[in-house]
């Protein structure tokens, strides 16, 4: 006997890492138990499974077929779930779109991805009309009803027709395109694989623990890494209860949080500032919450404090969508001693750190680019070749543009993105770290720090404030606040107060709108 097993596959890739296929799985275990919930809606695994498989009727019908794209635009929504896994079972690829794009930057989009088929909702039809002449989409339907030259969704699933096989996929197969918000040019679409999903999801559920009892409340903007990867489908994968909300609103979550008994959640940090700013934070029951998961941009120190001093547990987390979301992660208990670090990978993941010339970094303190290796990192930018060589190496690991130092005990700390460095008089400054020593001051409600062109340094630092109300700062004060905590040239040397700091959709504050540009640039 030479240990084979007969009727082993041969094609051992092709194991069920598709997203349809553990889902259906799933549903096929538990078919009785609360699957999704938003608003009125809630659907068991079972009610799930069916509107799945009606969905893939209807987008068959319509001519779908393996590898054929399928968007979908609108704010959460458990039709966006259904649109993505029915678009999977058919082997096609699932693009969501940025809902808060115009309609000249969202038919960019459509037109790089090639969509064959778009799913709307009804907040976001006109957008799309308004560009509609010029999308080369062979069909378009409707979240609900009544909007002419859209066929209407809930009807269409009605009377699906025939339920198509649903179609294997091996974990290198193209599952999603999600396109990123870069600052500059147009966007790129990292190409997730089904492989990409599950490595994510296994990295969750195994450093959060997630189990068929939890309860994940989503309010992160899905078409989004953090909203569409931080807990939501791992959440499915083991079977427990996913609660959606359409767009974030801190009195709505708190509601949601009391009403679910929500385990676990996921925000960034400008989402938790805007909650303890709420009046009744201080009062409200957060109690069965185990695990709030933070990503997307540094967590200030005095804010982790705060949520500390209310028992509230909080994971944080370093990710991309180039990464299918996780890099590394630090879990509560080493908040404390390791502040400031975004932590250590997790069980599917590696990371190292590069000099400029490519050579490995392996002495703790000494900063590098941050680089990545695992399954769950993309298989490329969709449709650009060049851009794809550009950031991987020779030896395959995946160029984060991120730099960051590791510890003795290789906790990584993230100092800031390369491009937003600011250089002074030969120095480095990342102003992340200017920022979280900036957010302590009482009179801040939000700061970010960018560079300036600067005669005498090359570059100045320039801190961008919005003032809480009835309050007032000068830029000697906020000087005077910092420089215990800070080298002199750190510190700010302008000051500009703004009303609010200018989002994306996510949180992420867009330095770009606030830099000034560098000259020659």
């Amino acid at each position: 006997m030479d240990g084979t097993l007969t009727g082993a596959p041969t094609d051992r890739s092709a194991h069920a890492v598709g997203l349809h296929e553990w889902l259906s799985r799933r549903a096929g275990r538990v078919p009785g138990r609360p699957a999704l919930s938003c608003g009125e809606v809630r659907w068991s695994y079972g009610e799930l499974q069916r509107r799945i498989q009606a969905m893939s009727a209807v987008l068959a019908a319509g001519g779908v077929a393996a590898g054929d794209r399928v968007g979908y635009l609108g704010l959460n929504d458990p039709m966006f779930v259904v649109v993505m896994f029915a678009t999977s079972r058919l082997g096609g690829v699932f693009v969501p779109l940025n809902f808060r794009l115009s309609g000249p930057e969202l038919a960019w989009i459509i037109g790089d991805a090639g969509i064959h088929t778009l799913v709307a909702g009804e907040e976001h039809v006109p957008v799309i009309d308004g560009v509609r002449a010029t999308l080369a989409c062979k069909r378009f339907i409707h979240r609900a009803a009544g909007a002419p030259g859209w066929e209407p969704a809930d009807a269409l699933m009605a009377q699906p027709g025939a339920v198509p096989a649903a179609v294997p996929a091996t974990a290198d197969a193209l599952a999603v395109i999600m396109y990123t918000s870069g600052t500059t040019g147009h966007p790129k679409g990292a190409m997730l694989t089904h492989g990409n999903f599950w490595a994510n999801n296994l990295n969750e559920m195994l450093l959060w623990d997630m189990v068929s009892t939890d309860v994940t409340l989503n309010f992160a903007p899905m078409f989004h890494v953090g909203g569409l990867l931080c807990g939501s489908l791992s959440t499915l994968l083991a079977g427990g209860h996913l609660v959606l909300q359409r767009a974030f609103d801190v009195a709505a979550m708190l509601q949601a949080v009391r009403e679910h008994r929500i385990t676990v959640s996921f925000a960034v940090p400008a989402m938790l500032l805007f909650i303890s700013q709420h009046p009744d934070f201080a009062e409200a029951d957060l109690s069965s919450l185990r695990l709030i998961a933070v990503g997307g941009a540094p967590m200030p120190e005095p804010l982790l404090r705060l949520y500390a001093a209310r028992g509230i547990p909080v994971h944080q987390g370093y990710g991309m969508t180039e990464t299918a979301s996780m890099i590394t992660f630090l879990s509560p208990d080493r908040a404390t001693d390791k502040l400031g670090s975004s932590g250590t990978p997790p069980l599917l993941t590696e990371i190292r750190l590069i000099d400029a010339v490519g050579d490995a970094i392996t002495e703790p303190g000494v900063a590098g680019e941050v680089c990545v290796r695992g399954a769950n990192v993309m298989a490329g930018y969709w449709r650009q070749p060049e851009a794809t060589a550009a950031v991987f190496t020779r030896d395959g690991w995946f160029r984060s543009g991120d730099v960051g130092y590791r510890d003795a005990e290789g906790f990584l700390y993230i100092c800031d993105r390369l491009k937003d460095m600011v250089i002074s008089g030969g120095e480095n400054i990342y102003p992340a770290e200017v920022e979280s020593v900036l957010y302590d001051h009482p009179d801040i409600a939000e700061v970010a720090v960018v560079g300036a062109p600067d005669e005498r340094w090359g570059e100045r630092v320039v801190a961008v404030v919005a003032v809480k109300p009835g309050r007032t700062i000068t830029l000697e004060a906020l000087q005077a606040f910092a420089e215990t905590r800070l080298a002199r040239y750190k510190l700010p040397r302008e000051l500009r107060i703004v009303d609010a700091l200018p989002r994306n959709p996510t949180g992420k504050v867009l330095k770009a709108k606030l830099r000034v540009p560098k000259e020659g640039t």
